[in-house]
């Protein structure tokens, strides 16, 4: 099912359910059938229909963009514990993730979709002498998708816009790309996410709407907060997407609270971006 431009939309995980019906409930709920969703792992959610998780999701009614990967020992708790653990950063943690890279793209195919979004990691600096091994890895984990005919959106956040395009300028990889988050670069404390969108826009395939405040203490984490009570400028943001031509969904993502906290900040959200949308002309 086709999906408009600047449709409104949800990350499944967001909503911390456990099954397919349950999913749609909720989206029913919201008045929105766009969803993002969770291959399975510990991070972003477990099935209930296990392997039947994709038959049952493609008869469930409602649309996918994509789905979103996590690896088994990925640790959130500081900045610096996702620095260790997060995506191919860990040399050691690459075969075994790279399995898990293929399975991820099996799950895609069998849900009837081509994108799949992910953390790649911490890229290195230009000049670390960790970063050949790095893009190698990222080289190897294209080729697969390609073979998979599957197009992979790294989240933004964890390095600066500008090595991240410098890193996808030099890997030449069509179906690397990006899945813009503006909260996380702001809950890494990096760069302003307006400007970043402009220096990523030629990758741009993906958006993740949250909404985060800058840390106020070095090396720890940043706010999460409701879309447009933080300091992304979501307005402007929607605005800038529009006025890029991006065609792709906005899709609301929460990752703290309760379940019910959860579902009342995203229906705040689907909201707040109904009204920035109606603004656009």
């Amino acid at each position: 099912m086709s999906i408009e431009p600047l449709a409104i939309g949800v990350c499944s995980w967001s909503l911390q359910v456990s099954s397919i019906p349950e999913l749609k409930g909720f989206l029913d709920r919201l008045g929105v059938d766009v969803v993002q969703i969770a291959c399975g792992d510990p991070h972003h959610a477990s099935w209930v229909e296990g392997d039947n998780m994709p038959t049952v999701a493609r008869a469930a009614g409602f649309r996918m963009w994509g789905t979103m990967l996590g690896f088994p020992g990925e640790d959130y708790t500081t900045p610096q514990t996702i620095e260790k653990t997060g995506g191919f950063g860990d040399p050691a943690l690459r075969p075994e993730r790279i399995e898990r890279f293929r399975w991820g793209l099996a799950r895609t195919r069998e849900l009837g979709l081509s994108d799949m979004m992910l953390h790649a990691g911490f890229i290195p600096e230009v000049g670390d002498p960790g970063r050949k091994s790095f893009l190698d890895t990222l080289a190897q984990v294209a080729d697969l998708a390609r073979q998979a005919g599957v197009t992979i959106a790294f989240e933004t956040g964890q390095e600066t816009a500008a090595l991240l395009r410098r890193t996808l300028d030099e890997l030449q990889c069509p179906n690397l790309r990006v899945n813009f988050d503006p909260a996380n670069m702001l809950l890494y404390d990096k760069d302003d996410p307006l400007q970043a969108l402009d220096l990523i826009a030629p990758y741009l395939r993906s958006v993740h709407m949250k909404d985060a405040c800058r840390p106020t203490v070095p090396r720890t984490w940043g706010t999460e907060v409701p879309l447009g009570q933080g300091q992304t400028n979501t307005r402007a943001i929607v605005r800038k997407l529009w006025q890029l031509g991006y065609t792709g969904p906005l899709l609301i993502e929460r990752e703290v609270g309760t379940q019910e906290e959860r579902f009342r900040d995203i229906e705040y959200g689907v909201r707040y971006l109904r009204q920035c949308l109606a603004e656009l002309n």
